[in-house]
């Protein structure tokens, strides 16, 4: 996988090291983000509120990673991605420890949202990879450290079913991610070397408003709209300004001398393409992750499906297995990535999503069954999440390496909260008053969903190749980059050669 820049990097660091640490800090984010999700009845029991007050502990968090995410990867770019990791870091073990003190709902959405800034994390290290390791080693280096994603998302679970499980204190889990993310800051502060920043400029603060506001007013209808209702005023009036803020946001940055993020990076086949793939993935994720824990969980002689699993069981045996199988394929992955390129790879990961879908829509009577469709959903995951890091670098300049894949990681993150809401309210619209359960047919829709999902990254990285091939496979020159190399051949300095 070719490195547009042609810039030579650093061999001051160990690779294996460097891995390490981004890897356990990428795992800090996937982990707080599932291990609450299967302790929100505890929240609501334990702290006396309602569904929809503690369903603000997933939207909090959200809420905080859509409006930090971009603003962290642009400080990253231009004030170096060490100081900006530890100071992520730092503030994820205070909001940690504050969720795990209070007694408050308040106080735990300050927690959660001081947890939002770990989704930061991802782009920072994707960035890291990028400056610090060679072309041969990038390919398999961000494809283990995008695999944390989902694995981090798989030990969140199990870790709430060994610790939460039978009605008991919802905090405890918390313990796990307090831990996991001191063993990150540790790790950060020994291994990321000090260098310069790659960027050059300022960080464009009215920007970063705009867009936080707009994404806020796009993702607050998504993640409660069950509650509000779908056609409620609060929902039409939140999706109508979303349109009409981020719209205003697009026009502003083009205005702007130095934008959050260039226009033309935003509507560049290239980076559209991991975009739209990352979104779906994001669905595909939480549906695959809500369906087959609330489905294992069902109890078959009141409901006639279902397998009675508690929910450490439901995490061990169902889902676990697709992490695993996660850690051993990344690697795999980043080398067909860095063999054929990031589409062929995405395009046979989604492959793999659609038939593990579609196995847990029609075939999912026996337990082995439910077993492989979670292994072949988990592994589509994994496989995308190998292929989009890499799609995204090969299309931006160097100093927009941490702002692009924000940008990926807020579709991922729109992707999941989409995922998260079609599963439940299809859940809920399936209820059986007779039973107290979901009627099984629920089940089978939520699964269509994922594979639907799946199949869309198919097409938009089958419609890909077909640019690519049209247009030739080498990669698209980017105008301002011209520019830039032909200043660093005159030996004046540029964001990407960094010669004077």
């Amino acid at each position: 996988m070719p490195r547009p820049d042609g810039a030579v990097a650093s061999t001051a660091v160990r690779p294996g090291l460097l891995v390490l640490a981004l890897g356990v800090g990428v795992t800090t984010l996937s982990l707080l983000q599932s291990l609450v999700v299967p302790v929100l009845g505890s929240i609501e029991d334990q702290l006396g509120v309602s569904p929809g007050a503690a369903g603000w502990v997933l939207t909090a968090n959200l809420l905080a990673a859509a409006v930090l995410t971009p603003v962290l990867g642009r400080l990253g770019d231009l004030r170096g991605e060490r100081p900006v990791m530890l100071g992520i870091l730092g503030a994820v073990a205070v909001g940690t420890l504050l969720a795990i003190a209070t007694s408050s709902l308040p106080l735990l959405l300050l927690g959660r949202i001081l947890q939002g800034a770990s989704y930061g994390l991802f782009p920072l290290s994707i960035s890291v990879l990028r400056r610090e390791l060679p072309e041969a080693r990038l390919g398999v280096a961000m494809s283990v450290v995008s695999s944390t994603l989902a694995v981090g998302g798989v030990a969140g679970l199990v870790a709430t079913g060994l610790l939460a499980g039978e009605g008991a204190d919802y905090r405890r889990p918390f313990w796990i991610g307090l831990g996991v993310t001191l063993l990150a800051l540790v790790l950060t502060a020994w291994v990321l070397p000090h260098r310069a920043a790659s960027g050059s400029g300022r960080v464009d603060w009215w920007g970063a408003l705009v867009l936080g506001a707009g994404l806020v007013l796009l993702l607050l209808p998504v993640s409660q709209g069950h509650a509000w209702g779908w056609g409620s005023p609060a929902v039409v009036g939140c999706l109508a300004g979303s349109a009409l803020v981020l719209a205003a946001w697009v026009l502003l940055q083009r205005r702007t001398a130095h934008p959050l993020v260039r226009p033309a990076m935003l509507a560049d086949r290239r980076t559209v393409v991991p975009n739209i793939a990352g979104l779906m993935t994001g669905v595909a994720l939480f549906a695959s992750f809500l369906a087959v824990l609330q489905y294992v969980q069902a109890p078959p002689q009141v409901t006639g499906y279902g397998f009675g699993a508690s929910l450490l069981v439901a995490s061990v045996v169902y889902l676990l297995p697709g992490g695993i199988a996660g850690i051993v394929v990344a690697p795999f992955a980043g080398r067909v990535v860095t063999r054929l390129g990031g589409l062929p790879t995405l395009l046979a990961g989604a492959a793999f999503g659609v038939g593990g879908f579609l196995l847990l829509a029609f075939l999912r009577q026996e337990p082995w069954l439910v077993v492989v469709a979670g292994l072949l959903t988990q592994l589509s995951v994994t496989v995308a999440y190998a292929a989009l890091p890499a799609l995204v670098v090969q299309a931006v300049r160097e100093d927009e390496t941490g702002v692009a894949n924000a940008v990926n990681s807020i579709a991922r993150s729109v992707g999941q909260a989409l995922g998260s809401t079609v599963a439940v309210t299809l859940i809920a619209a399936g209820f059986d008053p007779a039973t107290g359960f979901p009627r099984e047919s629920a089940f089978t829709q939520v699964a269509l969903i994922g594979a639907i999902a799946t199949l869309a990254v198919m097409v938009v990285a089958v419609a890909g190749l077909i640019a690519d091939r049209r247009g030739g496979r080498g990669r698209r020159p980017d105008p301002l980059t011209e520019v830039e190399e032909a200043t660093a051949r005159a030996g004046e300095w540029s964001p990407v050669s960094g010669l004077r």
